[in-house]
């Protein structure tokens, strides 16, 4: 039963005093790790209700200010958050609420969710289909400079070492013409066959999973929906990982690795010039890793670009990490 006496009774925030002992301004100031539910539209025509972490932050202005309302910045994420699909507009509510609630305190909020979505996604050559889950990262800030939002996601997909696979032609190369000499008679049955057999394909390359984390800042007013960002960055790789897998499914995507031999420059250099050419996107920052099969390390890359790329590294926001 509540205490009615809280209810008369004048409670103590001494969140509002004036520090005693050091003073500042404070870039940002807020909570990490809050729980929330979140609608999302991945852009398939299903809003899903996930599982988010959210992060919300506002700065301290005044130097002898000793703190902000957290507690504000709770309810107010709570009560946007959990009812319509979440999206850049939405995002800007929020911020601009969390200010209000804060006048004369800050001037500047930010917020930064994470969530995953699932996604159905086709067989290679099977009828069958399967989920995969992308993980999600909305980050949107409101300051002198505006509203800036940006989208964040990761592909998954396979790569084949270009090195590698020349080094195992060479190797069969010597296995050939050690099964079939110079001046012996071919035979396209005896060949085929050998083909076919472990002795003929003496070494394949190596190839490993991989990822290329993407962070893009869509064009003003323009809509830049998951799936289709996914869409164009696993088209321009060729090799995501895959779902549903039956045999003739695995064949298609071992010769889609044999077709799309790349190094972590290559797959990075694919993705931007994918990016470059969407009018929806002003910006956007790319990191490939190829988690080797062959060392204990990984090879990386990054890339950027867009028509505005410089805006990325100018965001009030970027000491937060993804």
């Amino acid at each position: 039963m509540k205490n009615r006496d809280s209810a008369v009774r004048p409670l103590p925030d001494v969140g509002i005093d004036a520090t005693a002992g050091a003073s500042g301004r404070l870039d940002w100031v807020g909570m990490e790790g809050i729980a929330l539910p979140v609608c999302f539209d991945a852009g398939g025509g299903e809003v899903q209700r996930v599982a988010a972490t959210v992060d919300t932050f506002v700065n301290l202005v005044h130097a002898q200010q000793r703190g902000i309302h957290m507690s504000r910045l709770y309810l107010l994420a709570d009560a946007h958050l959990g009812g319509k699909p979440v999206d850049a507009a939405s995002l800007e509510r929020l911020l601009r609420a969390f200010l209000h609630s804060h006048e004369g305190i800050a001037d500047r909020a930010c917020i930064r969710l994470r969530f995953d979505v699932l996604v159905r996604r086709a067989a290679l050559r099977s009828d069958n289909h399967g989920w995969r889950a992308y993980p999600v990262r909305l980050e949107a800030s409101l300051s002198e400079h505006g509203f800036r939002f940006e989208l964040g996601t990761d592909v998954v997909y396979s790569s084949t070492c270009p090195a590698s696979a020349a080094l195992s032609r060479q190797l069969i190369q010597h296995q050939f013409a050690e099964a079939f000499p110079p001046g012996a008679s071919l035979d396209h049955v005896g060949v085929t066959a050998w083909l076919g057999s472990e002795q003929g394909i003496v070494a394949t390359p190596h190839a490993q999973r991989s990822t290329a984390r993407l962070r893009v800042r869509p064009a003003p007013d323009a809509s830049l929906p998951l799936i289709v960002l996914l869409d164009r960055v696993e088209q321009a790789l060729g090799t995501a990982v895959q779902t549903a897998v039956k045999r003739e499914d695995e064949q298609a995507f071992a010769l889609a690795n044999g077709g799309n031999l790349m190094f972590c420059e290559d797959a990075a250099r694919r993705i931007q010039q994918s990016l470059e050419s969407d009018p929806h996107i002003a910006g956007f920052n790319v990191r490939v890793a190829h988690h080797e099969s062959l060392h204990a390390h990984d090879a990386v890359a990054h890339a950027r670009g867009g028509a505005q790329e410089h805006v990325l590294s100018a965001s009030p926001i970027e000491a937060l990490p993804w």
